[in-house]
């Protein structure tokens, strides 16, 4: 029996169809659970980002209670009413800022506002005079993959490490701090400050650091500035 060209494609089309419905009743099972692993794993993303930022706002609202506390007035007892948040000396209000900072820090030290936290309580830390542990605040949080983050904590680091006498220490901070600005820490905000580090005791150093910014800078503020602390090394 001969069949027709149009009747050769119909067989072609129910053995193809037929066995596509074969495949996929034989391997059903296999595509429910692809099917459903694709399902949670959406699921879980989704939850996983409202999660983050969720938590991300919780850690601002805290962060920003914290803020206030570290810029409350410092005035005498009883000079405020009741409702201003207020300390009698700076260091009672450094303390509390310090314990704020550590709690947001605590609770959500995975979200930038955390990390921030952990910076600004170095900084009461260092305000209190307990120099071991600001620096190792900072030093933690100047390990964050966040520049700007990274940078106040490492800019504060350099700070402290001038203030004990540590300057070789700091002008490794300020070079690396050159070598990869942030907006928080432009590079020639690293570069003053390493160049003031150097007048004292390298000033060869110094002038050749005025006179790069000087340069790159020759239509802006810092420029200008560069340029007069340059000519009263001359």
């Amino acid at each position: 029996m001969r069949y027709s060209r149009q009747e050769l494609k119909q067989d072609r089309f129910q053995e193809t169809a037929a066995g596509a419905v074969h495949w996929s009743v034989e391997h059903r099972d296999k595509l429910t659970g692809l099917i459903i692993a694709a399902i949670v794993v959406a699921a879980i993303v989704a939850g996983a980002f409202w999660y983050n930022t969720y938590r991300g706002e919780q850690a601002s609202t805290a962060l920003g209670q914290a803020m206030q506390l570290n810029s409350a007035p410092v005035v005498p007892k009883g000079s405020v009413g009741p409702q201003v948040v207020s300390f009698t000396t700076s260091q009672e209000r450094s303390i509390a800022a310090k314990n704020a900072f550590y709690e947001v820090s605590s609770k959500y030290g995975s979200t930038k506002a955390g990390k921030y936290a952990r910076y600004m309580a170095g900084i009461c830390e260092q305000d209190l005079g307990n120099t071991k542990v600001a620096e190792e605040n900072f030093k933690a949080v100047a390990d964050n993959r966040d520049a700007n983050v990274s940078n106040l904590a490492k800019f504060a680091l350099a700070s402290l490490y001038r203030n004990t006498n540590r300057e070789s220490d700091a002008v490794n901070v300020y070079k690396d701090l050159i070598e990869h600005p942030s907006d928080s820490v432009p590079k020639t905000t690293a570069q003053f400050e390493l160049a003031e580090v150097y007048s004292a005791k390298q000033p060869d150093e110094a002038k050749k650091l005025y006179a790069q910014i000087q340069k790159d800078n020759a239509k802006s503020v810092a420029g200008e500035i560069a340029g007069q602390r340059l000519s009263r090394m001359k």
